[in-house]
């Protein structure tokens, strides 16, 4: 069991991941204990309140600008899960030097205390937008990759290993498209940027189940794509609103018509399994082994257009629990 018996600390802890792995964790995995590592006093208290479990659950103030303060919120933790940033786009763009400091400077503080700490493994939650970035929020995304990879030379004499999961839209999560159509539908209209576009989509219980796996299988320095479906936002929109009107707004600042999670540079050096990819590290001494996976063909990508797998209406409503 990959969490079973550890201790776990989750940054960004309160927000929809963290509650998500957090239930999951306590009901299936049986872990030692989770520290909940988050700014907000009252969300920690709501947690607290849900989940009720003083016994394996502890919540800790902290910001991780901080670099202090994580020091002491890693000590005796075997297992940390990085999942604080700033994820809004047009918050992002707004306070770009916010968003350095977070998404940039916090992993890179994240990093050092687990380091020297001697956690085991820390792995970070990322995008498809740190992939060929068109935003800040992206490109703060693409950093905090590459740190989390290269962590792994820093951490050569230590037990440390360091990997990411990178991976699509997550269905329903804050600032989605999808609570955004069921409120509009309510006035009959709904307002589409483009019509050609395309997402990729995974429920946030795949999202957590799917980093948990990886927890297990990482050996530090690589990155984990899940195979995950398609939709295109058209269909989506008849899914969630048949009916209504659909004003095109125009595609928004820092915005993609199709989305990318794996590209043709990345997949020279990555390994294909059956509902996933790894990107393997290209500038680590010390690189994974895995055993099973196949080459994939010269200039293969993997994106929403192009994708294999496409979402039916019914499934993307299940999804939902419309």
């Amino acid at each position: 069991m990959p969490i079973s018996g550890k201790v776990i600390l989750v940054t960004g802890g309160t927000g929809s991941f963290g509650q998500k792995f957090t239930e999951i964790a306590l009901k299936e995995y049986n872990p030692r204990s989770i520290r909940i590592f988050s700014r907000g006093e009252y969300l920690q208290d709501l947690m607290r309140q849900r989940f009720n479990e003083p016994e394996k659950l502890s919540f800790l103030i902290g910001d991780v600008r901080d670099r202090d303060r994580l020091y002491r919120a890693m000590n005796g933790v075997n297992i940390v899960v990085h999942a604080a940033a700033l994820k809004q786009v047009p918050a992002c763009e707004y306070n770009p030097i916010e968003a350095i400091k977070t998404n940039i400077e916090g992993a890179i503080n994240v990093i050092d205390a687990a380091i020297d700490n001697g956690v085991e493994k820390a792995i970070a939650i990322s995008t498809d937008k740190a992939v060929h970035p068109a935003n800040l929020y992206g490109s703060t995304k693409l950093v905090m990759e590459r740190l989390f990879i290269q962590a792994n030379v820093y951490a050569q004499v230590r037990p440390s290993a360091f990997s990411c999961v990178r991976y699509g839209n997550v269905v329903g999560s804050r600032g989605s498209v999808v609570p955004l159509f069921l409120k509009q539908r309510e006035t009959g209209r709904i307002t589409i940027t483009d019509e050609r576009m395309t997402r990729f989509w995974i429920t946030l219980e795949q999202g957590v189940r799917f980093v948990i796996q990886c927890i297990e299988r990482m050996q530090g320095g690589e990155v984990f794509i899940p195979k995950i479906p398609s939709m295109r936002i058209t269909d989506l929109a008849e899914a969630l609103a048949p009916g209504c009107t659909r004003d095109v707004i125009g595609i928004r600042p820092g915005e993609k018509i199709h989305e990318i999670l794996l590209t043709e540079e990345e997949s020279a050096h990555t390994l294909e399994f059956d509902d996933y990819f790894v990107i393997e590290p290209e500038s680590l001494a010390r690189k994974p082994v895995f055993e099973g996976g196949r080459r994939l063909p010269p200039g293969f990508r993997y994106t929403s257009d192009s994708n294999t797998r496409w979402l039916t209406m019914e499934e993307l409503k299940r999804m939902i629990g419309e």
